[in-house]
């Protein structure tokens, strides 16, 4: 996770400063990219301690086409709370939706695309993309989107990660996901997981082995009450890679979804100690 840093330290120090939309203010570049090879280890931050449960839960949450983010409540991860409470919806235009709602966000888009919040009448890319990658693997349209300009009023927060694709090359499954703005303190470190964890696990119900693994991040920033601990993290060096476990088995989407946090283990993850609580920009 050399490339991580690398980033944190080219924004803290060439970074372009502005306010933004949370009161908080945050310091930018255009235009990342890092890359992972997935043969080295699954890529997890480990200059402080990050949660894979967190990235877990939320990306199975997207996958399943949830939106009541109250599901995620219950097990204690609260990284949606603030962007969905009855004041921010309300806010946003958004009353017909209950609080915890995402509304038409990413579990949606994922899982019925275009459709409506109340029936499965949309386009189901996850299914697709599955049968794309096993009738046609040297295919160039594996594609995932969040993105859809005639549904992006209809969630709390439109996707900052817009995209995603996939692309197969011998036995390895490689695959991107882009970024239109990108908090790279708190947000990136569990992206880069959740994604990771997708590659790994549409691998083993391919048959394949996961390859690389792109960012790429247009608006990546860093708040400005991120700059001290992201300061202390930057003069940290990376240690060695986990690995990544899984403990049932698979082999199609449907066995997939039903994938539960203890099926699962992360194996040697050695982490810096903690670096000082940052709360979330909202």
């Amino acid at each position: 996770m050399h490339n991580y840093i690398s980033l944190l330290k080219d924004v803290l120090t060439s970074g372009l400063d502005r306010q933004d939309r949370t009161g908080i203010g945050s310091r930018f570049i255009s235009g990342a990219t890092l890359k992972w090879n997935l043969s080295d280890g699954f890529p997890m931050v480990t200059t402080r301690k990050v949660s894979f449960r967190i990235a877990f839960e939320e990306t199975m949450f997207f996958l399943r086409g949830e939106t009541n983010t109250k599901k995620l409540e219950d097990k204690n991860i609260n990284i949606w709370k603030g962007n969905t409470t009855r004041q921010f919806l309300d806010n946003r235009g958004l009353s017909h939706l209950p609080e915890g709602s995402i509304g038409t966000g990413y579990s949606h888009a994922w899982r019925n695309f275009g459709g409506d919040l109340d029936k499965n009448n949309g386009i189901d890319q996850i299914k697709d993309l599955i049968n794309g990658l096993k009738s046609d693997p040297n295919g160039r349209r594996h594609i995932v989107t969040a993105w859809n300009p005639t549904q992006n009023s209809g969630t709390p927060l439109p996707p900052c990660h817009i995209m995603h694709m996939y692309s197969v090359h011998g036995d390895r499954l490689n695959s991107c996901f882009v970024m239109r703005s990108n908090d790279l303190y708190l947000g990136l470190p569990t992206n880069i997981m959740g994604y990771a964890f997708l590659n790994f696990a549409f691998s083993k119900l391919l048959g394949l082995q996961p390859g690389e693994l792109t960012y790429f991040g247009w608006d990546a920033h860093l708040y400005k009450n991120q700059f001290e601990a992201a300061s202390q993290q930057i003069t940290r060096t990376p240690r060695r890679l986990p690995s990544l476990l899984f403990k049932k088995d698979f082999s199609t989407l449907e066995e997939l979804l039903c994938l539960n946090y203890e099926d699962l283990e992360i194996i040697n993850y050695d982490p810096h100690p903690p670096l000082p609580k940052v709360e979330m920009a909202v």
